[in-house]
Parts: C-alpha cells; sequence; structure tokens
C-alpha cells in the first residue's frame, strides 16, 4: 500500500504593518516548518548564525556544519536546515512576494543586478564564507529597526548579495520546474515520499505508480525536472543523512550505513566518498579535530 505525501503549499502572510515576513528562531521558539517538502510563491533569504543541518533544495541534498545563508527562488520546493537550535543560535527567515514593491518596481534600472539575482535564486543560492557573515549580521540587524528601516535596510541586504562573489548555485545543472501547479505538485509528492521512504529500498515500479505515470514516463519526467536520476537522488539524500548522523550521533559507521537506506558497506564509503571527496571515518575524524 503505498503512502500518498501531498505537495504542501505554504500560505505566507506578512505581519501587520509591513510588505514582507520577517521571524527569527531560537531556542526556545523552534521553526516547527522544518520538517516537510513545501514551495511558495515568495523568495525566502534564511540566515543561520550557526548550527548544523540538511540542505534540501530542489534537487540539491547537503549536510552543512557551519551554519547557512541561503536565498531560495519563487516556487523552488525546499525543506528545512536545522532540526533543531540550541542556545547560542539563531535562525532568521525573510519572505518577500516578488511583487511586494509593485508590478514595476524591478523593472526600474537601479534593480536591474538584483533581478539577475532573483532569477539565479530560482536555483537555490548558499553564500559562503566572510560574505555569509557580514550579510547575516545585516539581516539580524534588522530585528531593531522600525518598518520602513527595515524596508530600506532589506534593500541594501539585496545588494550585498548581489554583489557577493563567495557562492554556490546549488541546482546549476538545472531544476526547471514547470509553471504547470500539475508539475509542482507531482515534484513535491516525490520528494515528500522519498523523504519518508529513504531508509529501505524504493522499487521505481513504486515511485511511478505514486504519480500515475509508467516507469519510462516517469524516469523522463524526473530526469527532465531534476537533470538527475532517480536514483542518483534518493542515494545523495542517504548520503547527506549520513553526514547529518556522522556529526550528531555516537554510531558506527557500519551501522550508519544500514540506517541509511545501503544495504551494502563498501559501496556506502565509495558513494560517500565520492558526494563528499572523504570517506566516512576521514569525515568523522575531521569532525573530531574541529570539535575538540
Amino acid at each position: 500500500m503505498i503512502k500518498s505525501q501531498k505537495a504542501v503549499f505554504e500560505k505566507i502572510e506578512p505581519q501587520f504593518g509591513s510588505s514582507f515576513k520577517y521571524k527569527t528562531f531560537d531556542y526556545f521558539n523552534q521553526n516547527k516548518n522544518n520538517n516537510f517538502w513545501h514551495y511558495h510563491p515568495e523568495i525566502e533569504l534564511v540566515y543561520i548564525s550557526s548550527g548544523s543541518g540538511k540542505r534540501q533544495i530542489g534537487s540539491h541534498v547537503s549536510y552543512y556544519r557551519q551554519g547557512d545563508l541561503i536565498l531560495i527562488g519563487s516556487n523552488l520546493p525546499h525543506c528545512g536546515f536545522t532540526n533543531t537550535l540550541n542556545r547560542y543560535e539563531r535562525e532568521t527567515v525573510i519572505q518577500i512576494h516578488p511583487d511586494f514593491l509593485g508590478k514595476t518596481f524591478f523593472n526600474i534600472p537601479e534593480t536591474k543586478n538584483i533581478v539577475t539575482l532573483l532569477e539565479t535564486a530560482k536555483k537555490g543560492i548558499v553564500f559562503h564564507g566572510e560574505d555569509k557573515r557580514y550579510i547575516g549580521e545585516k539581516i539580524e540587524e534588522l530585528k531593531h529597526r522600525s518598518p520602513f528601516g527595515r524596508l530600506v535596510a532589506l534593500l541594501e541586504i539585496f545588494k550585498h548579495l548581489e554583489e557577493a562573489r563567495n557562492y554556490t548555485i546549488l541546482n546549476a545543472q538545472g531544476f526547471v520546474l514547470e509553471t504547470e501547479l500539475q508539475d509542482n505538485n507531482r515534484i513535491n509528492q516525490i520528494f515528500n515520499f522519498v523523504k519518508e521512504e529513504f531508509k529501505r529500498s524504493i522499487p521505481l515500479e513504486e515511485v511511478a505508480e505514486l504519480t500515475s505515470m509508467t516507469v519510462p514516463a516517469f524516469c523522463r519526467f524526473f530526469k527532465k525536472i531534476t537533470g538527475k536520476t532517480f536514483t542518483q537522488f534518493v542515494n545523495e539524500y542517504r548520503l547527506a543523512h549520513a553526514a547529518k548522523l556522522l556529526h550528531e550521533e555516537q554510531m558506527s559507521i557500519t551501522d550508519i550505513c544500514f540506517e541509511c537506506g545501503f544495504n551494502n558497506f563498501s559501496h556506502f564509503n565509495k558513494q560517500f566518498k565520492k558526494f563528499t571527496g572523504k570517506s566516512p571515518s576521514k569525515y568523522r575524524n575531521e569532525l573530531r579535530v574541529n570539535i575538540s
């Protein structure tokens, strides 16, 4: 019996007196929206001062350890970042509708480069190093500004984002989600299903049935949308989860291999090294060195 995981459309309402949503989460106020795949027309900017978690943006899945600054474009399916925040960590989320300043604001010459940034963000952008820290501080400072001051500062933040050079495009090989709602719902349904079932073998016939497609049609659809085969996507999800367990749990590497859905330890080692550039044991040892 196949469990149907419905796509989740998140409706976002700005705070009273503001044209966009600004929210800070911390140890006492955890972000409860981190546990499901969802999408929305709003552009989303997330800064996590430190902390760790899985990135699940479009068809990109990875694990980060030193905080995150990420820009997610309109209707790009994604899942949350931190599972929990400790007493020293904060997650700040800004969500703005593309037309929050009016339908013609981004047509003016001064915003030309920001428009390019927002178009690139439809693939997901993660920022690194000094760019991440500097812009992250600016994002956290918004909390103390008046509504008008917050709006002006937000435009300055987007200018800094556009000028940043230390970044990675997460779906650089393509995540060409069609504009049709049916495709958006279908890909979210697949992502939700993988999130729930990745620890076991998932036959292509099962996931094709879930989307009411034949196996060949499903394979073509998934590759067209994500730029990856379904098997590749599932394995990357498993490997990101393995990296999470290596960092957060005191489990043996053998146990982690099977916990993540791999049934061959040698294959797991080979795939993990290909995914991270390091063997699981080296990855864990380097974590211990950095922590101590």
